[in-house]
């Protein structure tokens, strides 16, 4: 066998039986978190991998990374993480989300590191590493913009001057680094470097997939690529220099044709201009194609009036009314008569409708579309190990 041809593993629903097919290409993704790593530099990259590897499966996605030579992970949740040091024990793992206090003796036993945003979680873990005579490390992070999680600057500063105990890495998060011309750019960027000052010697990581396009100051030693990672876009109006990822299908239950001036789907909101052939897909909402890429008989159409788009024969084909919990429906008319056929897939997004073009159709955003891929689908995972 030619060992640069990728190996498939699958998993999921038996592919004689789905309604639909996800592709994840793990060498893309591998040559994405390279690039990432390579444009981070002279800082490390880590991966984000929280909610499942942002729906792609963490178990599928950490051992290339590992592979690849990532050695240091964020997640949101403990459980999260915990699958991660199972694949990879000699990783650092990060959990985002915060501290319970039950959830101390589940760090303990497994070296997982929180990331610390209130005077309340400093204290109970450092209290507890008294307690203990452990001296477990721990993250800390300074709201800089955000508003959401984390110690103001103020306060930050206030602890790097009294603090007993000193994480082993101050972060922040960028709130609008994918717009580079947002004036909280620059604040936040000197709010960091402030920071950094004060935690002198201390790792620190501001770099998102959008903070390691930004030119507008050092994101600190570590970065923490995510949705780029994934195919995604960074910034927004700006050319996407990363490979598509994953590919979303739907299997074509039924062809039919339906004349001029009936409507079609729930609510009767697509009005048949002209005989239609119509495309019958077996994916709906409930496998996480969003209800809001309808093309009719949704709010989001009377701001947006062009709904998503499949990719079948060669050709683009718009959604044909709603989106139903099960199925979407195509509109093939302007197709030869016989250029799809039922079995066959349609492309939702991939390399011929972009994850963010779907998204944006849908109102959304990639990271929606991805996380809310439903457990129907049959996935096959491609890889050859080269990671390009």
């Amino acid at each position: 066998m030619n060992s640069t041809k990728p190996h498939v593993t699958t998993a999921g629903a038996d592919p004689r039986l789905a309604g639909g097919r996800l592709t994840i290409d793990l060498d893309a993704l591998v040559a994405n978190w390279t690039f990432l790593a390579e444009k981070s530099k002279p800082a490390q990259a880590s991966a984000v991998v929280k909610a499942d590897a942002y729906g792609l499966g963490i178990d599928h996605v950490v051992p290339v990374l590992h592979d690849a030579g990532c050695r240091t992970f964020f997640v949101a949740l403990v459980e999260e993480g915990l699958r991660v040091k199972a694949i990879a024990p000699d990783a650092r793992v990060f959990v985002l989300n915060g501290l319970f206090a039950e959830a101390r003796p589940v760090f303990e036993a497994s070296g997982l590191i929180p990331v610390l945003g209130s005077h309340y979680e400093i204290d109970l873990w450092t209290g507890a590493n008294a307690v203990s005579g452990l001296k477990l490390p721990y993250a800390l992070h300074v709201d800089t913009g955000m508003n959401r999680l984390g110690l103001t600057v103020a306060e930050a500063l206030d602890f790097a001057a009294n603090a007993r105990e000193m994480p082993v890495l101050v972060m922040t998060h960028l709130a609008t680094a994918d717009e580079p011309g947002h004036v909280l750019n620059q604040r936040q960027f000197e709010s960091f470097q402030t920071l950094r000052a004060a935690f002198a010697g201390i790792e620190s990581s501001a770099s998102n997939s959008s903070g390691i396009f930004h030119a507008v100051s050092n994101g600190g030693e570590l970065s923490r690529p995510g949705i780029a990672m994934y195919g995604g876009e960074a910034l927004a109006g700006v050319a996407n220099p990363m490979r598509p990822v994953v590919t979303l299908e739907a299997r074509i239950v039924q062809i039919r044709t339906s004349p001029k001036g009936e409507t079609a789907g729930y609510g009767a909101t697509a009005l048949l201009e002209r005989d239609t052939r119509i495309a019958i897909s077996s994916v709906g909402y409930a496998d996480g194609y969003l209800r809001s890429l309808s093309g009719s008989g949704t709010p989001l159409r009377n701001v947006v009036p062009k709904g998503g788009e499949g990719f079948v024969a060669g050709h683009k084909v718009p959604v044909l009314g709603r989106v139903t919990m099960d199925m979407v429906s195509f509109d093939i008319t302007d197709l030869p008569e016989d250029a799809v056929k039922p079995g066959d897939h349609v492309e939702l997004f991939g390399r011929n409708i972009a994850l963010d073009d779907a998204a944006r159709a849908a109102g959304s955003i990639g990271f929606e579309l991805l996380t809310s891929l439903g457990n129907r689908y049959h996935r096959r995972y491609l890889y050859s190990g080269k990671g390009a």
